[in-house]
């Protein structure tokens, strides 16, 4: 049975039978090429304003995309996923140079929280929850943690799950790498337009980095979930993803659990294995067997 299939049994048994069911992209590639000329589109199963949180999962998810991408290529995997699993979910872009621009993150990572600042208020006047759940891809994974930090959201915070998040910085040739092989893959190559301002605040030993880890990179009440893959080629070495140790924060290596993964850092956020850490560190109480097939870099599994 292929990984889309074990993870769409669970998906529907977790449903009422009325519910819609959404297909779940595993394959990076196809999902970033299909979203990229959509950035003010919300991916399948996402930003249904009419969603009310149920006892099962009582929080909203809301996902932060990462630098260079936006809402919809970057999150055609997990929110269908995380519908199906019964959860109301919402995505948002930010730090663009324009609301129509398919190319976001790139602004202030301080400006960027202060957009999810908003949006998670948001998202909890339309559901009526107290909190809600984050889960990130790479900046999206880090920046949260500004919020959380400096911008209110310690009391408004039940979660973050990161992929790959930029926690410890990179190096400015894993920037480059990561805005290669976007554009690589964006129709037309010409990715690389118009100056970064979050590329310079994720590099190592950044003043901006510096400043948020500074005094401890966690707050107590919010449990934190890490999960990167030793293939990583943008935040290196890949272990810089990892928050310290802390009765709060648990960290994952996706080779640990299958060494046939080689997700890398683009992948991650599609990738089985990662996608049910996500849904297993947003329900722990219900655990999600973790698949283990073959997936590569990019394109994502062989089979399924």
């Amino acid at each position: 049975m292929t990984t889309a299939a074990v993870i769409g049994i669970a998906a529907l048994a977790a449903q009422p039978a009325a519910a819609a069911w959404y297909p779940v992209n595993f394959h990076f590639a196809t999902g970033f090429t299909a979203g990229f000329f959509f950035p003010g589109s919300a991916p399948a199963g996402a930003n249904d304003w009419s969603c009310r949180p149920s006892a099962a999962h009582p929080e909203p998810v809301v996902l932060v995309h990462g630098t260079l991408e936006n809402q919809n290529d970057n999150w055609g995997g997990a929110a269908p996923l995380l519908a199906d699993n019964g959860y109301c979910v919402y995505t948002f872009d930010y730090g663009g140079p324009s609301a129509s621009s398919p190319v976001q993150g790139v602004d202030s990572i301080e400006g960027g929280a202060a957009v999810l600042a908003s949006f998670v208020d948001q998202v909890r006047a339309a559901t009526g929850a107290a909190k809600v759940d984050l889960v990130g891809h790479s900046q999206g994974g880090m920046m949260p943690r500004y919020y959380i930090k400096n911008l209110g959201g310690a009391g408004k915070v039940a979660k973050l799950v990161a992929l790959s998040p930029s926690n410890n910085g990179t190096t400015l040739d894993g920037i480059t790498e990561l805005a290669s092989k976007l554009g690589a893959l964006e129709p037309g190559n010409a990715f690389l337009s118009g100056p970064c301002d979050a590329c310079v605040e994720q590099e190592v030993g950044s003043p901006f980095l510096t400043a948020l880890n500074a005094g401890g990179e966690t707050v107590p009440g919010i449990d934190y979930t890490v999960v990167s893959t030793e293939d990583d080629e943008v935040v290196t070495p890949y272990t810089n993803a990892f928050l310290p140790a802390a009765p709060n924060v648990t960290n994952i290596t996706v080779q640990d659990q299958c060494a046939l993964d080689q997700s890398d850092h683009l992948e991650i956020a599609y990738d089985p294995v990662a996608l049910t850490d996500m849904l297993n560190a947003l329900d722990p109480a219900h655990p999600q067997p973790i698949p283990c097939q073959i997936v590569l870099p990019v394109t994502g599994p062989v089979i399924g």
